[in-house]
C-alpha cells in the first residue's frame, strides 16, 4: 500500500512538472556581452505562476498525508559509503590545478584578447567556474576544498592565528557575498578582462591576508564567501567526501540535518545565497528595466537604485524567513525558540538556490561552451568569431522544471527536518505551514524571473 501511494505521488508530481514544461517558453541570461535573450510564455503569466505555486503547496500536503517517520528516515538514510584512501597526490594535484587556473585568469585578463568571447579569463571565470563548476558542486560533490587556490596560497604562509571576534559570526561572509554580486551586476566584469583581473587580484590579496591573519581553517569556514557558497552547495550533492572515503546519498538528503547552521548569521548567509542568485536574474527582466528607468527618471541615482534594491531585497527575503520562524513557533506551540526553528529549516533553502542556479545557468553554460573550449584549446590565439549554441525553444521547459524540482526537494527536506525536531505528527506538520508559504512565494518569484525574456540591465 505504501509503495502504491508513493508511486501515485511521484507520478502526479512528474505529470505536473511535464505539463508546466510544455506550457512554457524559454529564457536564460547573464550579465555583460555574454548574454542570450529568451522568449515569453505561451500562457498567461498569472496562470503559470499560480500553477507553480500550487505544485509546491500540493506537494507539501501530499507529503504530509502519505509519509510517516519510518519512510522519511528510510529515504534520508538511504545510501552507502565508498571506502577510499585519502591520497596525498590527489590533493597536491588539485592544488596545482587551482593555482594554475588562478594564474591563468590573472595573466590572460591583463594580456589576453579584449573580446570577452575570446578571452580565456572571462570565459573561465563566468562560463567554466561560476556556471559550470558551481553546477558540478551541487550535482556531484564539492571539490573546492582540494582546488581552492586561495587556501593553497594561505597555507604556504606563516599564520598569525589572531583571535577571530566571535560576535561577528558569519556576518562578514554575508556582506562579502552581497558585495561580490553587486560588483558583478553593476560593473562590466563580463566585458572587460582587465577589470576582471583587477577584481580577482584584489580578492586574492584580501583573502590571503585574512587567511594568514586568522588562520586558514577559521577564515575559509567562517569569513570567505566563495568557500562558504561551495560548502553549502556541496550539501545538496549526492557525493560527499569523508575521512575514510566517499558518502553516497540521494540528492539533497544531506540537508535534512542542520549541522553547520548554528547561528542566525548562518541562516542569513543561506538566505543571502538564495537572494543573490535571484537578484542576478531579476535585473535582466523587462519589468526591472522599466522600474529602474522610472526611478532614475524621478531623480534617484542609478547606483542608489541598484544598491538599494540589492540590500532591500535581501532584507525582504530574510525578514520573511524570520517572520515564518516566529509564526512556526506559535503554530507548533513548542518550547523551542524561533531562532532554533530558523536554523533547523534553513538548509532546505539550499535546494531552492541550487534549482534556480541550474535553471539560470545551464543554458548559459551550454551556449557558451564552444568559445570556452576554443579558448582552452588555444588561449593565445582563439578563433576570431567563435561559435555559440542557440538553445531550442523547449529548453525553457527544462529550466522551469529545475526550479520546481529544487522546491520539491526543499519541501521534502523541510518535512524530514520537522520530524526530527517534533515528536508529534500534527505538531511537525503545523510547524511547516509558515515555511511552506515562504517557499511558495520564493517559487513564484523564481518562476517569474526564469519565464521572462532577458534584456540588458539599463544604465550599466
Amino acid at each position: 500500500m505504501e509503495r502504491h501511494v508513493r508511486r501515485q505521488f511521484c507520478g502526479l508530481v512528474a505529470a505536473v512538472l511535464v505539463a508546466v514544461a510544455l506550457l512554457s517558453g524559454r529564457a536564460f541570461a547573464h550579465g555583460g556581452a555574454l548574454r542570450s535573450s529568451g522568449e515569453s510564455l505561451a500562457v498567461p503569466t498569472w496562470l503559470f505562476l499560480a500553477t507553480g505555486g500550487g505544485v509546491v503547496g500540493a506537494s507539501f500536503l501530499l507529503a504530509s498525508l502519505v509519509t510517516d517517520r519510518t519512510l522519511v528516515r528510510r529515504i534520508d538514510e538511504y545510501g552507502s559509503t565508498l571506502a577510499l584512501s585519502r591520497a596525498r597526490v590527489v590533493d597536491v594535484f588539485g592544488s596545482i590545478v587551482g593555482v594554475a587556473g588562478l594564474a591563468a585568469v590573472l595573466w590572460f585578463g591583463v594580456r589576453g584578447p579584449t573580446d570577452p568571447f575570446r578571452n580565456l579569463a572571462v570565459l573561465v571565470v563566468w562560463v567554466g567556474w561560476w556556471a559550470g563548476y558551481v553546477m558540478s558542486v551541487y550535482l556531484v560533490g564539492n571539490t573546492w576544498p582540494t582546488l581552492n587556490p586561495f587556501r593553497t596560497l594561505v597555507e604556504l604562509l606563516p599564520s598569525l592565528e589572531l583571535a577571530y571576534p566571535e560576535r561577528l559570526g558569519s556576518w562578514p561572509s554575508v556582506a562579502g557575498l552581497i558585495a561580490l554580486i553587486w560588483v558583478e551586476v553593476v560593473s562590466p566584469l563580463a566585458d572587460d578582462p582587465q577589470l576582471l583581473a583587477q577584481v580577482v587580484a584584489a580578492y586574492t590579496a584580501v583573502t590571503v591576508v585574512g587567511g594568514a591573519a586568522f588562520g586558514p581553517e577559521r577564515w575559509f569556514s567562517t569569513v570567505d564567501p566563495v568557500s562558504r557558497v561551495f560548502s553549502y552547495y556541496g550539501r545538496v550533492a549526492p557525493v560527499e567526501r569523508i575521512d575514510d572515503g566517499l558518502s553516497l546519498r540521494l540528492p539533497g538528503m544531506a540537508l535534512t540535518d542542520s549541522r553547520g547552521v548554528d547561528s542566525i548569521s548562518e541562516v542569513a548567509f543561506i538566505v543571502a545565497l538564495l537572494w543573490v542568485t535571484t537578484y542576478d536574474g531579476l535585473v535582466t527582466v523587462p519589468a526591472w528595466a522599466d522600474a529602474t528607468r522610472g526611478a532614475v527618471g524621478a531623480g534617484l541615482p542609478v547606483q542608489a537604485v541598484y544598491v538599494g534594491s540589492l540590500l532591500g531585497g535581501f532584507v525582504l527575503f530574510f525578514g520573511a524567513y524570520v517572520l515564518a520562524s516566529y509564526a512556526s513557533w506559535r503554530l507548533a506551540e513548542t518550547y523551542l525558540r524561533p531562532a532554533r526553528l530558523a536554523r533547523n529549516f534553513a538548509p532546505p533553502l539550499l535546494a531552492i538556490a541550487a534549482g534556480y542556479h541550474l535553471a539560470h545557468f545551464l543554458g548559459y553554460f551550454l551556449s557558451l561552451l564552444p568559445p570556452l573550449t576554443a579558448a582552452l584549446s588555444d588561449p593565445f590565439s582563439p578563433p576570431s568569431n567563435p561559435l555559440t549554441y542557440v538553445m531550442p525553444s523547449w529548453f525553457g521547459g527544462l529550466e522551469l522544471t529545475f526550479v520546481l524540482v529544487g522546491h520539491l526537494v526543499a519541501i521534502w527536506v523541510a518535512h524530514a527536518a520537522a520530524y526530527d525536531v517534533f515528536p508529534g505528527r500534527l505538531q511537525a506538520i503545523r510547524s511547516q505551514y509558515p515555511f511552506i508559504l515562504v517557499m511558495v512565494i520564493y517559487t513564484m518569484v523564481s518562476l517569474w524571473i526564469v519565464s521572462e525574456p532577458s534584456v540588458t540591465p539599463p544604465y550599466l
